[in-house]
């Protein structure tokens, strides 16, 4: 009843959105929400890489608010991205790996010899849930979606669940046919040969914005970058190698995690020119909103799904210090870049150390945008707007819940953070780690034998909240072999990671070329 009372409001006023002066915050600010696909902490110069350049990136870091400890609700992509969208955590919305990975019997077609067999998993957003962008559209904003979706097949895209406009949105995960035209989209029609995916999607909300600009509206930018197939244009690329070559090269550039090599350095010259693209595709949109007068009016959140790819995929980058990476349990795999810049606030708060996760920005935009909240829809998430004033919100348990093997080496578990202690539970053995990340924030100690009072009540937490939400559990694999397990680990030291070293090598040689015109972005300028 409130949505529809707003509604009533907003067609009796169509010019009610605000003219901005600084200092005065608007009845209702526009959105700009950048996601980026796989983005670790540690890819962006502002968090700390010495190797790659985001000076766009930065720019809404430096000007907004950066939280010091923010989550994505998963270690992949589909159920954090769910998170964002529904305010609940993953066990709870039910979609817990990428939509399309294999669970229960089908998973041993992959060949990985695993103890259990992994859960089952919704495949599409629930048209029970009202989601962010539908909310907005009831209160009177334009909703408009660019770029990765892979929230559910047709019948469950974009435009299936608020948005108006849908630009390149479809139930593929991955860039198809690559990061330059021709591509492979039915959402996203190829204009020019040789065109750059992240810059043609930043060109589309751009457009979108100037279309918009005098009422509010939602722009919700999803780039399929920096996922892989990792490509960039040879400019780009000879600017990261010779940058690599200045830093100094490490000898070796892989050790091995649990069961997958884990790359330690960053130097990969084809991601770091694939990072660039992707940050001045953000400087695309930050320009038009300078050009059309918006900035103050406009609320940016910059943020990732999951940590960086370091080990599965294509072993693109390292989160070190932080340990593990994308499809990992721990914080390499799901502590992220988590920006929001409120523009008219008086007293920019530029550090906020409370910890955050993807589920809260429905509530937070609800908050700012003046917008009843929904406590029965984002269930999960908060709203932030009371850390921007100075005030404090109640410590809460964090969960998480990825009950699957991941592609990049992560086994099966479910974790809890409370305060400054997260414990995780490990499905294959029973067994439980225990940090604390105020004193451990890289999970080198493992305090459960030692603190076995807090693992235990952390532990009956976890456990009784996913009964709650009557999450779902891999179970045992009858048919698992020790010997074929045995043999496939062997294979990923033996093989796997000295076939890694020479890739890595083979990136930085002074004559490497991928093909004659570098993955077709030689058709056009760079």
């Amino acid at each position: 009843m409130l949505i529809k009372y707003t509604i009533v409001l907003f067609l009796a006023f169509p010019n009610l959105k605000a003219q901005n002066s600084k200092g005065q915050a608007p009845q209702k600010p526009n959105v700009v929400f950048i996601l980026v696909d796989d983005l670790g902490l540690k890819d962006l110069s502002c968090t700390g890489s010495k190797f790659y350049e985001t000076p766009n990136v930065d720019r809404i870091a430096n000007e907004g608010t950066v939280f010091t400890q923010g989550y994505a609700c998963s270690a992949v992509c589909s159920p954090s991205r769910a998170s964002i969208m529904t305010g609940k955590f993953t066990a709870r919305h039910g979609i817990t790996d990428w939509i399309g990975a294999k669970s229960g019997t089908e998973w041993r077609t992959e060949k990985r010899f695993s103890k259990l067999l992994p859960a089952e998993y919704v495949h599409e957003l629930s048209k029970a849930d009202v989601i962010l962008p539908e909310v907005m559209k009831a209160n009177g904003y334009k909703t408009f979606f660019a770029g990765k979706w892979h929230l559910g097949e047709k019948g469950s895209y974009p435009e299936d669940h608020g948005f108006d406009i849908n630009k390149g949105g479809w139930e593929v995960g991955s860039p198809k046919g690559g990061y330059f035209s021709p591509w492979e989209n039915p959402s996203l029609p190829n204009v020019n040969d040789g065109e750059n995916l992240e810059m043609r999607l930043a060109k589309e909300t751009s457009a979108f914005i100037e279309q918009q600009k005098d009422t509010p509206f939602f722009a919700f930018l999803s780039f399929y970058a920096v996922h892989g197939p990792i490509q960039t244009t040879e400019a780009k690329w000879k600017k990261y190698r010779e940058k690599a070559e200045k830093n100094g090269l490490a000898k070796n550039g892989y050790v091995m995690e649990i069961d997958l090599p884990i790359r330690q350095v960053q130097d990969n010259p084809v991601y770091g020119g694939l990072v660039e693209s992707m940050d001045d595709a953000v400087g695309e949109v930050l320009n038009t909103l300078k050009r059309l007068n918006l900035e103050e009016n406009t609320i940016i959140i910059f943020t990732s799904d999951n940590g960086g790819v370091a080990s599965g995929d294509a072993f693109s980058t390292s989160n070190l210090p932080l340990r593990g990476g994308k499809g990992y349990q721990w914080e390499g795999g799901i502590r992220e870049p988590y920006f929001i810049k409120i523009p008219w606030l008086k007293k920019q708060v530029k550090q906020i150390d409370f910890p955050a996760t993807g589920a809260d920005f429905f509530p937070t935009l609800l908050d700012f945008a003046n917008i009843p909240l929904l406590p029965k829809q984002h269930i999960d998430g908060v709203s932030l707007k009371p850390l921007f004033e100075n005030k404090t919100l109640k410590d809460r348990e964090l969960y998480w819940h990825y009950p699957h093997y991941g592609n990049q080496g992560g086994q099966p578990n479910s974790t809890i953070r409370y305060k400054n202690l997260k414990l995780i539970h490990y499905w294959e053995d029973g067994h439980d780690e225990l940090y604390d990340l105020a004193k451990d924030p890289y999970e080198q100690t493992d305090l459960a034998a030692k603190n076995q009072k807090e693992t235990q009540n952390l532990k009956a937490k976890l456990l009784n909240w996913l009964k709650s939400v009557n999450a779902n559990y891999p179970v045992p694999d009858p048919e698992f072999n020790l010997e074929l397990a045995h043999k496939k680990h062997q294979n990923n030291v033996e093989v796997l990671m000295p076939k890694l070293e020479k890739e890595r090598l083979n990136f930085l040689r002074v004559d490497y070329q991928p093909n004659q015109n570098w993955w077709k972005s030689k058709t056009t300028k760079d």
